[in-house]
């Protein structure tokens, strides 16, 4: 499977919005696979990894987001789940769960509810080693400045907006991949 020749499927190759996905997945992708391969007795994925985290943010098009280059009818929360519709009808069902589970450390069905989010009612937080992983190294990178790696320190004053659960489950995967 060739994660770069299903985003261009969506995404033009020459195109900036093309850049700045794949700049940030690869760099996600990098960090991800680091850690993998510094926890050989978790038994990871490594292949699956780099494949999912490469796709991770495939839904950003369908999001109004255009600070990034985005002019879709969706909110940019949604572009999980978009990203995972879109992933399932290439038969890549594992990889789409990735994409609806990575925000921030996931979103349980309270938080969706609650917030009162445009996102179906289900649990949408990462569940396996590789998604939980991915998710992680995604809270290191933020598509509107790319080329700057976040301290741990920023992303848990970021998650910290959102409630100490949040925070306590950076502090997880902290102590499991770092």
């Amino acid at each position: 499977m060739n994660p770069l020749a299903i985003i261009e499927n969506y995404y033009a190759p020459d195109s900036d919005l093309y850049h700045l996905l794949v700049t940030h997945s690869r760099s996600v992708a990098q960090k991800a696979l680091f850690w993998a391969r510094k926890h050989p007795e978790l038994e990871l994925d490594h292949q699956f990894i780099e494949e999912a985290t490469l796709l991770h943010d495939i839904g950003i098009f369908l999001t109004d987001a255009p600070t990034l280059g985005c002019y879709g009818p969706h909110s940019y929360i949604e572009h999980g789940y978009l990203g995972a519709d879109l992933l399932r009808q290439h038969g890549l069902d594992k990889h789409a769960l990735v994409c609806e589970r990575h925000t921030g450390t996931g979103l349980s069905l309270d938080d969706i509810k609650q917030q009162h989010l445009p996102l179906p009612h289900r649990d949408m937080r990462p569940v396996s080693l590789e998604e939980q992983l991915i998710c992680f190294a995604d809270n290191f990178y933020s598509k509107s400045n790319p080329d700057t790696e976040l301290t741990t320190q920023q992303i848990r004053h970021n998650l910290a907006r959102f409630g100490a659960d949040k925070v306590r489950t950076f502090d997880h995967w902290m102590s499991l991949f770092l």
